[in-house]
């Protein structure tokens, strides 16, 4: 009966294991998308950046100091790495009133976006119909209401970055060693990290580099900038391979 009751326990944890992990793409252009080095203005919004613990049952817990140190780091590596990126990239910096909502709507809209992106194109399993067939259109979007953030940058194309992390609690990670001791896999953490261009007049998501399983501790300055080498790997016109710093 012991033995029964754990196991159910254990499948209960298990719940929050989704197949989205198994993800085997992370990346994927708009058909038709060339952005040339040195042709354009890009605007950069501030990253949306939440960092915490995930509890023994899989359960998110975000801790505000562990979230202001990797906003602060990744704003650092940001700064550092735009001088690659190939054209001239401005921030959108401190916002307020509406625009502060506009932006904060978005970022969460920008974030489900490409979680769907994983989910139902880049996960070959579940692919939706009109994604199943080979070379299926990349063809997402954020509503043309985005123009509204672009107001008086000057900029033809918007950057946004979403980062999440859940380190792994000690109970967690007792309960990983011991599923694996059953022969089941718990996954102990999660850092997912996106990064999208999108076309500041249509809304259209022209390029988006995604992934569930992102390196880096987001909390040290040497974490954050292998974090943001992962981002904007294969980004558009960059001028130079960021791959070597993502490892």
């Amino acid at each position: 009966m012991r033995y029964a009751f754990g196991f159910a326990v254990l499948c209960l944890l298990l719940g929050g294991l989704s197949p989205m992990a198994m993800a085997q793409e992370k990346s994927a252009v708009r058909q038709g998308f060339v952005l040339d080095a040195y042709s354009t203005r890009i605007l950069l919004f501030r990253p949306k950046v939440t960092v915490g613990s995930q509890s023994t049952a899989g359960m998110f817990e975000p801790n505000a100091d562990w979230t202001q140190q990797a906003r602060d780091n990744l704003d650092m590596a940001l700064a550092e790495a735009q001088q690659n990126l190939g054209n001239e990239i401005v921030g959108s910096g401190d916002l307020f009133g509406q625009q502060a909502e506009s932006l904060a709507e978005y970022q969460s809209l920008f974030g489900i976006v490409a979680q769907s992106v994983i989910e139902f194109q880049f996960f070959p399993g579940n692919r939706l119909p009109t994604k199943k067939r080979k070379g299926a259109a990349f063809d997402w979007t954020l509503g043309p209401g985005v123009s509204a953030l672009a107001a008086r940058s000057g900029a033809r194309y918007g950057l946004f970055i979403f980062t999440e992390d859940q380190f792994g609690s000690t109970g967690r990670k007792v309960l990983q060693v011991f599923a694996a001791m059953g022969g089941v896999s718990v996954q102990s953490g999660q850092h997912k990290g996106f990064a999208g261009l999108v076309d500041l007049r249509t809304g259209d998501l022209l390029w988006l580099n995604a992934d569930l399983q992102m390196g880096g501790d987001v909390r040290t300055m040497d974490g954050a900038r292998r974090r943001v080498a992962q981002l904007l790997e294969d980004f558009p016109g960059s001028t130079a391979n960021l791959a070597s710093a993502a490892q």
